[in-house]
Formats: C-alpha cells, sequence, structure tokens
C-alpha cells in the first residue's frame, strides 16, 4: 500500500484473522487513500495555478518552490493512485479466485427483509393453519386473533428463552428480599411490644 505512515501493529487483531478480513481491512486503507488522492490532487492544482490568484491565507510557495512542491505533489499523487490500484486488482482476484458470485456482491432489493438467523422450523404451506399456536401469536395486532406463523429460528427461541428465564430469576429474588424486608419488620415490632 502506498500510506507508509499507517502501520500494521496498531491494526485490530480481528482484521489479521483471514485472508477475507485482511482484504476488508486494504479496502478500507483504499478507501481512506481515495479521500488523500482527492487531496493531493486538489493540492495539485492549487500550485498549477497563477500566484497571483493565491489567497493571503493559502500558504502556497512562491517561484521554484512552487514547482518543486507541484512535482512532489504530483509524484505521490501517483504513487497513491498506484497503491489504489494495486489493492483493487488483488481485491477482485481475491473475488475470483473464492469464485464469489455477482449476486452476493450486489445489494438487496429496496423493502428486504432478511429470513431470521439460525435453525428453524419451514413454513407451512400457504392455506394451512398451524397445528398449535406459537409464541409468535400476535395477540393486539389490529384485533387478530389468529395465531400467526413460526418464522423464528432455534437461535431466536434460545435468547428469548434465556431472557424469560433471567426475568424470572430476577423477580424471584425481589420477591425473597420483600418477604426478608417484611420479616424484618415485622421481627423488630414484635421485640419492641
Amino acid at each position: 500500500m502506498s500510506t507508509p505512515a499507517v502501520q500494521d501493529y496498531d491494526v485490530d487483531p480481528i482484521w489479521s484473522s483471514s485472508r477475507t478480513a485482511r482484504q476488508i481491512h486494504d479496502l478500507g486503507k483504499v478507501e481512506k487513500d481515495i479521500g488523500r488522492l482527492l487531496s493531493l490532487a486538489s493540492s495539485s492544482l492549487a500550485l498549477l495555478s497563477l500566484p497571483q490568484t493565491d489567497a493571503p491565507d493559502a500558504g502556497l510557495p512562491q517561484g521554484d518552490e512552487r514547482s518543486e512542491q507541484f512535482v512532489a505533489e504530483v509524484g505521490q499523487y501517483f504513487e497513491t493512485l498506484d497503491g489504489i490500484q494495486t489493492a483493487l486488482r488483488s481485491s477482485l482476484a481475491h473475488i475470483r479466485s473464492e469464485r464469489i458470485p455477482p449476486a452476493v456482491l450486489t445489494a438487496p432489493p429496496t423493502g428486504f427483509v432478511p429470513p431470521p438467523q439460525g435453525v428453524g422450523l419451514p413454513l407451512p404451506p400457504a392455506g394451512h393453519a398451524p397445528a398449535a399456536p406459537s409464541t409468535n401469536a400476535g395477540a393486539g395486532n389490529d384485533g387478530d386473533t389468529k395465531p400467526k406463523a413460526k418464522t423464528r429460528g432455534l437461535l431466536e427461541e434460545r435468547v428469548e428463552r434465556d431472557a424469560w428465564r433471567g426475568v424470572l430469576d430476577a423477580l424471584g429474588r425481589l420477591r425473597d428480599a420483600r418477604r426478608a424486608e417484611v420479616a424484618a419488620e415485622a421481627g423488630g415490632r414484635t421485640a419492641e411490644d
């Protein structure tokens, strides 16, 4: 890459976990390099303008220094452009070598809702009512009292189960604490009497 200022030792280890992760990290660097490339193009064009048109606070050099700085800026511009080109070609080669289908790389259609994660039960064919009401039954959904088809996967079911267990455990501890408070108050009243 053309940015030697970025050190590899300060990169999060997640980006070195696989070749794909490294490619994604490299594409992130390309994105930053494109911004740098545009900045270099801007400063190069400013150096090409006539010195009389410079703003007083531009801080651009005059005379021969101006042409020397232009040559340096253009050199950095082409070095950055070469780095971007190399990284993009490397990413495309990776996509080709992994045989990733182009359909995976396209954006989903507008309004697309991804399927639930995890292993789930297949939906019953259209027109058939589910055998038993599921936990996704929509009481209060536009007055609809019919049970809805179960569309959550195993992972979602486990997360919900664990959440309800946590709620039950917290309520049990709260109940026990209140009973202990009541018992302590009752014990304090009998000692006073």
